[in-house]
């Protein structure tokens, strides 16, 4: 199976990250959004990081505007038809990401690939919107795209090996390394990150310490290049609350049960740097 043309579903902090590394690996992309003005704000991403990369000297301007040459955009699903690989990256809402993926389903050829950039929505599930179950994978890259090394595949019960090796090639030549794992709540990467931030929640709920306190004990102790309540305000604690949900009914086991206090900043609209204000207060 030969990629050659990817289309990139939604132009938000994930979609046009996707859309960088995919255009700057030498693949032609179409980044698709709703509206033209998400698709606007996504292409001004794409270009700011793109000169930071320039002036760090990591890229030279010839091959940012060669990147740039290679992207193009849509606010039709239909411009994804002739793609090979479709990365979706729209909201983390289970319906929307099913009728999208079942959308998709009869845009798209018969061979092209689908890949969910989902951190916690069931492969299978996710799947099981399509007629095309064995072409469907996840492609969770991390935030910062651009920065970040890793991308998490996520195979389904019935996808092809053939579209899991395919998809890792395809990760491997936008300088990602591909690791595998199978269709679980959370996958690797969340089963193990969101109980650690939940049980940093916790502690400052039960008095135990005070935020500066938790992370830098984190970051100092532990070398982490961020502390763990620093991390759900960047991540977003909706987010967080989401996926320690996933968990929590996914694997009926009130270890992954979210904190109380997890809970009441998401009802106060304390969401973290998205809204201004979480764990620490951001202008």
């Amino acid at each position: 199976m030969e990629i050659a043309q990817i289309a990139v579903l939604g132009a938000g902090q994930m979609g046009n990250g996707i859309t960088q590394v995919a255009a700057c690996a030498g693949y032609e992309v179409v980044m698709i959004d709703v509206k033209q003005d998400f698709i606007d704000r996504g292409l001004q991403s794409i270009e700011y990081s793109l000169a930071k990369l320039v002036s760090k000297e990591r890229i030279t301007q010839e091959e940012a505007d060669s990147a740039l040459s290679n992207i193009s955009i849509s606010t039709d699903k239909k411009a994804a038809a002739d793609a090979d690989l479709v990365v979706e990256a729209i909201p983390e809402i289970p319906e929307l990401k099913f009728s999208t993926f079942e959308e998709l389903d009869s845009i798209c050829k018969p061979e092209t690939i689908l890949a969910s950039n989902t951190s916690s929505i069931s492969i299978d599930e996710i799947a099981a919107a399509t007629n095309r179950p064995s072409k469907v994978i996840g492609m969770h890259f991390m935030n910062p795209v651009p920065i970040m090394r890793l991308v998490e595949v996520i195979t389904g019960s019935k996808t092809d090996e053939e579209v899991s090796s395919t998809v890792v090639e395809a990760a491997e030549r936008m300088g990602k390394v591909a690791l595998c794992c199978k269709d679980s709540p959370g996958f690797i990467s969340n089963r193990l990150l969101c109980p650690m931030l939940n049980e940093a929640v916790l502690a400052l709920q039960e008095g135990i310490a005070e935020p500066e306190a938790i992370d830098g004990i984190m970051t100092l102790g532990m070398n982490h290049p961020i502390g763990p309540l620093a991390l759900c305000d960047l991540i977003g604690l909706d987010t967080v609350l989401h996926i320690m949900t996933v968990l929590h009914d996914g694997f009926e086991d009130d270890k992954y049960a979210p904190a109380d206090l997890l809970k009441e900043m998401v009802d106060q609209g304390k969401l973290g740097r998205k809204s201004g204000q979480g764990f620490y207060s951001y202008s």
